[in-house]
């Protein structure tokens, strides 16, 4: 006997990517194999605390934070080497990161491009030169306070964090077309 199987929960933008941008980027690129239209691989989504040299009770604040935003529990990074400089011990907690991929990454996607960075102050559109040259975007947010999830009253101070957002594309060209697909702000 075989159990039905229950309706999964699709993402809104992992549904459009299927239904929408994967046609339109075939018809604009001519891609013979399907499997060869680029695609979103992984967005990492990074948060430096550079205080916790100090107190390392503001890594554990920023990971919390950064699980909220990213629903996902995120990996605290150490320090590899001892720098006196900066009076930093090898294997210090200085931040936070956490990878997301499949459905975590779609909806995250979704609530930056549709929430957050429209909250950014005098936002103007993403820059359109912070490709890598291999089909890879990265942009940098200076406040956590622009994501919904997190409460301005119970965070501690504002922090910045890194959003990478990686794609299957060869190109530039193809890693831009697939993301102004999903509704990205480029400056024109």
């Amino acid at each position: 006997m075989v159990a039905a199987k229950k309706d999964k929960y699709v993402p809104r933008f992992k549904k459009r990517y299927e239904e929408e941008i994967r046609p339109a980027l075939v018809k604009k690129f001519g891609y013979a194999n399907a499997l060869a239209v680029p695609h979103l691989d992984k967005i990492v989504i990074n948060m430096g605390v550079g205080e916790a040299v100090n107190d390392s009770k503001k890594t554990k604040n920023a990971a919390e934070e950064l699980a909220l935003i990213a629903g996902q529990k995120p990996v605290i990074t150490k320090s590899r080497k001892a720098i006196a400089a900066f009076k930093l011990r090898g294997g210090l907690g200085i931040g936070a990161k956490v990878t997301l991929r499949r459905e975590k990454m779609y909806e995250f996607l979704d609530r930056l491009v549709t929430i957050a960075l429209p909250r950014v102050r005098d936002f103007r559109g993403v820059s359109v030169k912070s490709f890598d040259g291999n089909g890879n975007y990265a942009l940098g947010l200076k406040e956590q306070i622009v994501f919904p999830e997190i409460d301005y009253d119970k965070i501690d101070e504002i922090r910045g964090m890194d959003i990478v957002i990686c794609t299957t594309a060869k190109t530039d060209d193809e890693a831009r077309e697939l993301l102004r697909a999903f509704d990205m702000p480029f400056q024109s």
